[in-house]
C-alpha cells in the first residue's frame, strides 16, 4: 500500500508544486491565467468527461447510480453548511460565500481524482472518479455560478429564487457542465460514437489532468495566505468533516465496500479551484477561500494517505 501510495500520491502533488512554484518565480504569469482557464474548463476537462464517460455501458453507469447518489448528497450536504456558516456566522457577502462554499464542498477531482484512482485502484473504478466530477459540474458548480451572476445584476446581498432560476441557463452553457450531461445522454440511449470523434476528444482529454493540476498551483500561487481561526475551521471541514459526513450517511444506507471505499477517498481530496476560477469574474475571491484552499492542500496530502490507508483497512 505504501508503494501505491507514493506512487500515485507523489506526481500529483509534484504537478501542483510545479504550477505553484511556476507562479511564484515568475515563470508563469498567475494573475492573467484565463488563456489556462480556458484550455482546462473549456477543452481539457470537458472532452476528458466525455470520453470517459461515452466508453462506458448502460449498465455500468446504472451500477453506479447509488454512488453516483451518495457523492451528489455528500457534495450538496457540505455545500449548504459552508454556506450558511460563511454568511451567518462569517458575515459573509452572497458572492463571497458562494465561492467559499463551492471550494469547500467541491473536492479537486478534476485534477487529482482520475489520476488517483486509475493508478490506485485500476481503471475500472476511474468511472466512479469521473462521476464526481460531473456530479460536482452539474449541480453545485452551475448553482455557484447563478448566484454569482444573480447577485452581480441585483447588486445586493439578497437574491430571489426567480433571480437564481433566470442565471442558471447561463451556467448550463459551460462545456464543463453540458459536455458530461451529452456523454450521459449518449451512454443511456447507446448512441455510437464514430472511432475518430473519441479518438479525437480521449487526445484532447489527455491534457486535462496535467494541466488542471499546473493551473491548481498556479491559482494557490497568487492567493495570500493568513491562517486564522476560519481558515482552520475551513481546512478541517474539507478534510476532516466531508469523509466523516460521507462514512456516517454511507454506513446508514449500507453502501458497498467498493463505494465506501471509492467515495471516502473522494471525499479527503483538496479543496478545488473551481469557486476561486468562478470568481475572479465577478470579483469575488474572499481571503478565507484562497487561504482555506491553501490549507486543505498543506495538509491535505498527509490526510488523503491517511484516509486511503483507512479505507484499506476496514472497505
Amino acid at each position: 500500500m505504501t508503494k501505491i501510495l507514493l506512487d500515485t500520491l507523489i506526481p500529483i502533488f509534484a504537478g501542483l508544486l510545479l504550477g505553484y512554484v511556476a507562479g511564484r518565480r515568475g515563470t508563469m504569469d498567475n494573475r492573467n491565467v484565463r488563456d489556462l482557464i480556458v484550455l482546462v474548463m473549456d477543452f481539457a476537462i470537458p472532452c476528458a468527461l466525455f470520453s470517459t464517460i461515452i466508453g462506458s455501458s448502460r449498465t455500468s453507469l446504472l451500477q453506479h447510480v447509488p454512488a453516483a447518489l451518495m457523492i451528489t448528497l455528500v457534495f450538496c450536504a457540505l455545500y449548504l453548511i459552508s454556506y450558511i456558516w460563511a454568511r451567518r456566522w462569517r458575515g459573509m457577502s452572497l458572492s463571497d460565500a458562494s465561492v467559499l462554499a463551492l471550494t469547500i464542498g467541491f473536492p479537486n477531482s478534476a485534477a487529482i481524482a482520475l489520476p488517483l484512482f486509475r493508478g490506485a485502484y485500476g481503471p475500472e473504478s476511474t468511472v466512479t472518479a469521473a462521476l464526481s466530477i460531473v456530479i460536482g459540474s452539474i449541480t453545485i458548480s452551475p448553482l455557484t455560478l447563478a448566484l454569482l451572476e444573480a447577485a452581480k445584476h441585483s447588486g445586493g446581498n439578497h437574491v430571489s429564487a426567480t433571480q437564481i432560476l433566470r442565471s442558471l441557463p447561463r451556467a448550463l452553457l459551460q462545456p464543463v457542465v453540458w459536455a458530461p450531461l451529452v456523454a450521459l445522454f449518449g451512454v443511456f440511449f447507446q448512441l455510437h460514437v464514430p472511432s475518430f470523434v473519441a479518438g479525437t476528444l480521449t487526445t484532447m482529454g489527455s491534457a486535462a489532468t496535467g494541466s488542471a493540476l499546473v493551473l491548481t498551483g498556479l491559482v494557490v500561487s497568487a492567493q495570500s495566505f493568513r491562517f486564522t481561526g476560519g481558515v482552520a475551521i475551513t481546512t478541517v471541514l474539507k478534510l476532516v468533516g466531508q469523509p466523516l459526513f460521507a462514512i456516517f450517511v454511507m454506513l446508514l444506507f449500507r453502501m458497498s465496500h467498493n463505494d465506501m471505499r471509492n467515495i471516502t477517498v473522494i471525499s479527503a481530496i483538496p479543496g478545488g479551484f473551481f469557486g476561486l476560477v468562478f470568481g475572479k469574474g465577478f470579483d469575488a475571491t474572499p481571503e478565507i477561500a484562497s487561504s482555506g484552499l491553501i490549507g486543505t492542500y498543506l495538509f491535505g496530502w498527509a490526510t488523503l494517505a491517511l484516509w486511503m490507508l483507512f479505507a484499506a483497512k476496514f472497505f
